[in-house]
């Protein structure tokens, strides 16, 4: 059913005391209920205060900087806190413009009509871009446009290289990126759609490094955020001009945090959450107190204050020899070398060695087999492709030279399927449903270890 405005004015109340009901407000009185994603237990309700959420557009504001009139996408399900604070509450704060994209998928096109000032993604949002831009820059039919895109690109690569390495840009480095930047980037810029921000983020899960640094070599610096439901949206950033490769920035001005002697991340301070809600057992659980909100993430923090985090305390592996792994950096790592896997789940609790479960990126699946005359894309014909494993395979293999020996994948398997937002497998922002994943496909996951293991099953070279 529609409802016009007129409509909905004529059916309030005539003697509805608005002023009245204004000042009755108070500050520490809930505004609106987020569900927690459900990756570690059942989705719990936070309950978030007027007070949180006007201490978070202040925060943001005075670290990054939002202006009437800024353009931002709202894409992402506003389920999530990210986007209701993005699209909903900055546009009633600061009179910001807001996009509706439907479909996710379909925010990369529309990019060049909106061209954001202000826009932030999921990692895997960012990921793909990038494999959208290395892919053009490969396949351009004029030889002409193709070798200055590659040219580009290349130079784009050293200044990451430094920027990835934490040193600075070499003096001829920056010489030459200038000149790439007038003749080619800015052009690639502008026609991303992405040539008027002034500042980009990424956030809701890691994102690799080198992710990082092909968007800062290209002229899109990103600045990395950390933040959880329990904190009402973002805890730490830091604008794009001050981040550093690898950190979620600096813990916002006016929290407070410690680390516990297990690593976790202790916070307090305005935007600690008022509680879950009906569920006080849990909420003291989580909010200790002292007021400090037990995050449950390990994050490591360096003598400058800018933070890493290193995973959830509850998804660390501890392997048969009782190592301690981070599965999100392992993960993160492969994914950033493997564009035709949408998502993976690193095995490897209580046992010998490192395998992941793949499945296909959706997106995909449809312009490999277009290039490469695949009658079949299907995520079935696919997985039992050779050639298409011999590249995921080839894939895993540059991503495991990154890691340690013990963190990396000896076998994995591609199964004959995708895995939808918001399905079984993984959230509505594709954060993996572990504990889910690993009661589905236990079969799958005994194969991986078996002494004489199925034709499904790809071992890696080492």
């Amino acid at each position: 059913k529609t409802l016009s405005l007129d409509d909905l004015y004529a059916a309030g109340e005539d003697d509805f005391d608005f002023e009245a009901t204004r000042r009755a407000v108070q500050p520490d009185d809930v505004i609106t209920l987020i569900y927690t994603s459900g990756t570690t237990g059942n989705p719990k309700g936070v309950e978030m205060t007027h007070a949180n959420l006007l201490f978070e557009a202040d925060a943001l504001d005075a670290v990054l900087g939002v202006r009437f009139g800024d353009r931002i996408t709202s894409f992402l399900p506003s389920a999530h806190i990210a986007d209701r604070m993005m699209a909903l509450y900055n546009q009633e704060l600061f009179g910001t413009q807001i996009t509706v994209v439907s479909d996710a998928r379909a925010i990369a096109a529309a990019l060049p009509d909106i061209r954001p000032t202000i826009w932030g993604a999921v990692p895997r949002v960012w990921e793909k871009l990038k494999a959208a831009i290395e892919f053009a820059a490969a396949n351009e039919p004029e030889e002409e446009r193709r070798q200055a895109l590659q040219w580009a690109l290349a130079v784009a690569a050293k200044r990451a290289a430094a920027l990835v390495a934490g040193e600075l840009v070499p003096d001829d480095v920056a010489a030459e990126w200038a000149k790439a930047d007038e003749l080619v980037l800015s052009k690639l810029r502008a026609k991303l759609g992405l040539d008027q921000l002034r500042w980009a983020v990424s956030g809701a899960a890691p994102i690799p490094k080198e992710t990082l640094g092909f968007f800062a070599g290209i002229g899109i610096p990103i600045a990395e955020v950390w933040g959880m439901s329990e904190l009402s949206c973002v805890a730490s950033v830091s604008h794009p001009r001050d981040a550093r490769l690898g950190t979620v920035g600096k813990l916002l001005p006016g929290l407070e945090a410690t680390i516990a002697e297990d690593g976790e991340y202790l916070v307090r301070g305005p935007l600690v959450m008022k509680g879950y809600r009906k569920e006080p057992a849990k909420t003291a659980e989580a909010v200790d107190a002292d007021g400090w909100l037990h995050t449950g993430d390990i994050l490591a923090m360096d003598s400058d204050g800018y933070l890493r985090v290193v995973d959830r305390k509850k998804e660390l592996i501890i392997n048969a020899a009782g190592k301690n792994m981070s599965p999100a950096n392992i993960e993160n790592t492969i994914l950033a070398a493997c564009p035709m896997v949408g998502a993976m789940v690193t095995i490897g609790e209580a046992r010998p060695f490192n395998t992941a479960l793949m499945v296909f990126d959706a997106d995909s699946v449809a312009p490999y087999a277009a290039q490469h005359g695949v009658s079949d894309a299907s995520a079935a014909a696919l997985a039992a492709d050779p050639e298409v494993i011999a590249r995921i395979a080839a894939g895993v293999a540059e991503g495991n030279a990154k890691l340690s020996r013990v963190e990396q994948i000896k076998r994995f398997r591609v199964l004959p399927t995708l895995w939808e937002p918001g399905g079984d497998e993984v959230t509505l922002t594709m954060k993996l449903k572990r504990r889910p994943i690993a009661e589905k496909y236990a079969a799958e996951i005994e194969e991986l270890y078996a002494s004489e293991p199925g034709p499904d099953v790809h071992a890696t070279s080492l």
